[in-house]
């Protein structure tokens, strides 16, 4: 399968289970201690008893449980708060690629419905910004299955698209202006991308987008764009521009490095505006990625 299918993203439903994308996560979670949530809530519901952990607040300590059982308890309680969830899904030509399970557009759309199916069930509105080499397509946030369906049908006709080879291209730009339209406070941005293109304008509007709101920056990537493996010689293209591996043996190492530094400048600028990066690879299973990023929330019976 080369792009996921409608009913593909439909029955990522049942796989969007025991993982979170709020602010209060599992401890071994990507976004645990550095996702700092800029939201307010308009009250707090109980959520669990746990064990005492260093760094908890000694008001949430459980004084009849902790003398009860002998350990110090404290309890979690979780925000009372409706979420708004936007999802950005690049579907760009350089995002048709991929060497193994899927291209990186396909995994853009399995990440987005994922998230998705997951809000829906938390009781939040979905929403996305759709970015192609010639369309962009923004659907408002609602809380209805239907909108997630109407999301997934739109990503599967765009990626049905295959670019053309004089195909204008998009800006990334472009898509992070129409999330700051309907995004104006407490909203959670999910973005999907490899992020190909961005610029300084791309940090600015990035930093505008989370002033006010939390934001996930899913770094979408193919472990050949790591590492070219081809013998030197080898023709190699993107769907637009031909070339040819060179000879030197310096290169595979040359072509890592370079996309190591792309990485870390992208985390460094991230970090700076404490926006969690979540890396996932389209020769992996999307959902597993999730659980193993995020963490897994245990079942409760």
């Amino acid at each position: 399968m080369v792009h996921p299918t409608l009913q593909s993203l439909t029955l990522l439903q049942h796989e969007a289970r025991r993982f979170s994308l709020l602010p209060r996560q599992p401890t071994q979670s990507l976004l645990s201690g550095r996702h700092a949530s800029r939201l307010r809530g308009r009250g707090l519901a109980f959520e669990e008893l746990r064990d005492y952990r260093p760094g908890d607040d000694i008001r949430t300590m459980d004084w009849r449980a902790t003398a009860r059982l002998r350990k110090p308890h404290v309890r979690v309680y979780s925000e009372e708060r409706e979420r708004p969830v936007l999802l950005m899904v690049d579907l760009r030509t350089p995002m048709f690629f991929g060497s193994q399970r899927i291209t990186k557009a396909g995994a853009a759309a399995e990440l987005a419905a994922l998230a998705g199916w997951r809000a829906l069930e938390a009781g939040d509105r979905v929403g996305a910004v759709l970015l192609s080499d010639t369309e962009l397509i923004e659907i408002r946030p609602r809380r209805s299955r239907s909108n997630v369906m109407r999301i997934c049908q739109e990503m599967v006709r765009l990626l049905d698209r295959l670019p053309g080879a004089a195909a204008p291209e998009r800006s990334l730009n472009e898509a992070l202006r129409a999330l700051l339209r309907v995004a104006h406070h407490d909203h959670l941005v999910v973005l999907a991308t490899d992020y190909e293109g961005d610029d300084g304008e791309t940090q600015k509007l990035a930093t505008r987008l989370a002033a006010h709101n939390d934001v996930i920056a899913a770094l979408i990537y193919d472990p050949l764009g790591i590492w070219l493996p081809a013998e030197p010689g080898a023709a190699v293209t993107d769907g637009r521009r031909r070339g040819v591996i060179p000879s030197e043996r310096s290169f595979p190492k040359r072509f890592r490095d370079q996309f190591e530094r792309r990485v870390q400048s992208l985390r460094a600028r991230m970090r700076g505006l404490r926006i969690p990066i979540l890396p996932i690879s389209a020769a992996e299973p999307v959902p597993e990625q999730l659980r193993a990023a995020l963490g897994t929330i245990p079942s409760r019976r």
